[in-house]
């Protein structure tokens, strides 16, 4: 931790359990505000069963859990939500309600029920929606969007409901590779900007390394916490992901070959050009 960081999240040795079988055991780490923290494993692994977890959505059998300074599920004061990107559903374009409404959910889910919106919530909404990009989308009804763009609804959503804690559960899926990079991308700037804690779940391990300040490896038990790049190059994660590692190993050589074409094109060598060759 270092020094001044608030500890907003705290696991240690967490251990969960579903109709008398172990889905997680001895899960420990800290995230730090400020911070972004991805979570990979594979398929099965237990990833949104810990997500389920720091909600308060299932209960633990060994280990404790602090949240925001708090049990995961204790009733909270507006400071200490979390704001929450749940896994994509299809929104169908005849859904009665509009990008604003859907907003104005997380703004008032932070103030408590039976509350009418005021001034200053829908000013919330609007900054919301104008951090993520949408501000003109705002009267448009929600199944018109796009894919990225009801994502982006769903992070202003979880903008409103918090200003500490985002925890997303794979929030680029479905979308394409320039989509889920540029949502990755809005996600780290406003992390950063606003600075906020981030917890996010994908599938997709290299575009989750490439985004967060550290990966936690988890399948059942945590294989690895650390440096996104130690952590995509090391013997645990192989040993966590275990039959699919083939395939994995294939996506992480092809991403680097990928990454050196795209920088040698971005700064090609120098050439003498007295002789018309590369210098060594």
């Amino acid at each position: 931790m270092s020094a001044g960081a608030e500890r907003v999240v705290v696991c240690e040795g967490v251990s969960v359990d579903r109709d008398g079988r172990r889905v997680l055991e001895n899960i420990s780490f800290t995230l730090d505000a400020g911070r972004f923290l991805g979570v990979v494993g594979p398929n099965g692994a237990g990833k949104t069963t810990l997500l389920r977890t720091l909600l308060g959505l299932e209960p633990i059998v060994a280990g404790r859990v602090e949240v925001l300074g708090r049990p995961p599920g204790a009733r909270p004061d507006p400071g200490r939500r979390i704001g929450y990107v749940p896994q994509r559903s299809v929104i169908a374009p005849t859904f009665p309600a509009r990008v604003r409404d859907v907003v104005m959910m997380g703004r008032l889910a932070r103030a408590g029920p039976w509350r009418w919106p005021r001034e200053a919530d829908r000013r919330a909404v609007r900054e919301a929606l104008a951090r993520v990009g949408i501000a003109d989308r705002a009267e448009r009804p929600i199944g018109s969007l796009s894919g990225g763009e009801q994502r982006r609804v769903m992070l202003a959503q979880a903008l409103c409901a918090s200003e500490r804690l985002l925890v997303l559960d794979e929030p680029t899926i479905g979308l394409d590779l320039p989509a889920e990079q540029a949502f990755y991308e809005l996600l780290r700037a406003l992390q950063r900007e606003l600075g906020l804690a981030v917890i996010a779940v994908s599938h997709d391990l290299l575009a989750l390394a490439a985004a967060a300040d550290e990966l936690v490896c988890i399948n059942r038990t945590m294989h690895v916490h650390g440096n996104p790049d130690e952590v995509v190059h090391s013997h645990a994660l192989r040993e966590a992901y275990s039959c699919e590692f083939n395939f994995l190993a294939g996506e992480i050589a092809h991403h680097e070959r990928a990454a050196k074409e795209s920088a040698a094109h971005a700064h090609p060598e120098p050439h003498d050009h007295a002789h018309g060759e590369r210098r060594r």
